[in-house]
């Protein structure tokens, strides 16, 4: 029996994060809706190039032929284009083997507002306002930075990387920091050390991944090779990392990887480990690495305001 919809990982996604839709968004704001619209209807058996978000996209929706007995994953289209414009990237599903079969078309309204109806617990936009104004309005959403994908269909296996704070969890000890220094965050965190925080906007997020590892570790028990890798790549270090550690404990949550950077560049770590997708809340760690790993913004808490 498959998951019911309220149990399933569910990823609302735009079109222009899926497909890499640059030339048509310049058309739009150039030449306005009735040219994008002409270009998108004679160009509907040109199949759009794949776009940031495609290879987390792939690689997740892979889940579900390898567990076809839940199917725990669900992506919908959540797109400002018209129903007629929709056609074209609905065409390139099959083409490029996704299992993508709901969408909504909203002809220039907000999609952001329908991630309730389909019970999701991520939204990818390449629009930074969009994105802004759903994080606002307490839902999980992220900004997919441009990057220069590749898909490599020997490479199944999906790689996701999380910051820590402000994506998994609040701001609360990012605030300190902010208040003071290191060493009063320092003090905080080790003081604090016993009691769990508050889950941040991806939180859920992670559960759901998480609950998909534990199906695969309790059948694979003998098989070293991982459908899911989760990492964590934080700039705490210690002693910062045992409220770290008792948050996942709290959550029920185990990681793959952890890297406690401590200001070491991110994507040094990033270009190795190669995730098809990272998680932060700030850009200065963001867009240095989107240059080879496809990186989103969350922009929740005290560094965003």
């Amino acid at each position: 029996m498959p998951y019911p919809i309220k149990n399933k990982l569910v990823v609302g996604i735009t079109s222009s994060a899926l497909f890499d839709f640059s030339v048509e968004h310049q058309i739009y704001e150039q030449e306005g809706v009735a040219a994008f619209q002409r270009y998108q209807a004679a160009n509907r058996d040109k199949i759009p190039e794949p776009g940031a978000a495609f290879p987390f996209i792939k690689r997740l929706l892979n889940l579900n032929r390898i567990f076809p007995e839940e199917a725990p994953v669900e992506v919908v289209i959540l797109s400002r284009n018209d129903p007629q414009a929709g056609l074209r990237m609905m065409d390139a599903m099959p083409h490029y083997g996704l299992d993508i079969t709901r969408a909504f078309f909203l002809s220039g309204a907000d999609p952001y507002p329908y991630m309730k109806a389909v019970n999701a617990c991520l939204y990818l936009s390449t629009n930074r306002d969009e994105v802004r104004s759903a994080v606002a309005e307490g839902q999980p959403a992220g900004f997919v930075l441009p990057c220069v994908t590749s898909n490599d269909d020997l490479d199944t296996q999906l790689r996701i990387a999380f910051d820590f704070d402000g994506v998994l969890v609040d701001d609360e000890a990012e605030n300190q920091y902010t208040q003071g220094n290191l060493s009063l965050f320092h003090l905080h965190e080790k003081t604090n050390k016993d009691r769990p925080l508050k889950g941040g906007p991806l939180m859920p997020l992670l559960q759901k991944i998480s609950s998909i590892q534990k199906i695969e570790k309790a059948r694979s028990l003998n098989d070293p090779s991982k459908a899911v890798r989760v990492s964590i790549v934080t700039a705490r270090n210690a002693p910062a990392h045992e409220r770290m550690m008792t948050t996942l404990q709290h959550e029920g949550i185990e990681v793959d990887e952890l890297f406690l950077t401590g200001g070491i560049e991110k994507k040094n770590i990033l270009d190795i480990l190669k995730p098809q997708i990272f998680f932060d809340d700030q850009l200065g760690h963001l867009e240095p690495a989107a240059e080879n790993t496809p990186c989103v913004h969350i922009p929740f808490g005290i560094r965003n305001q």
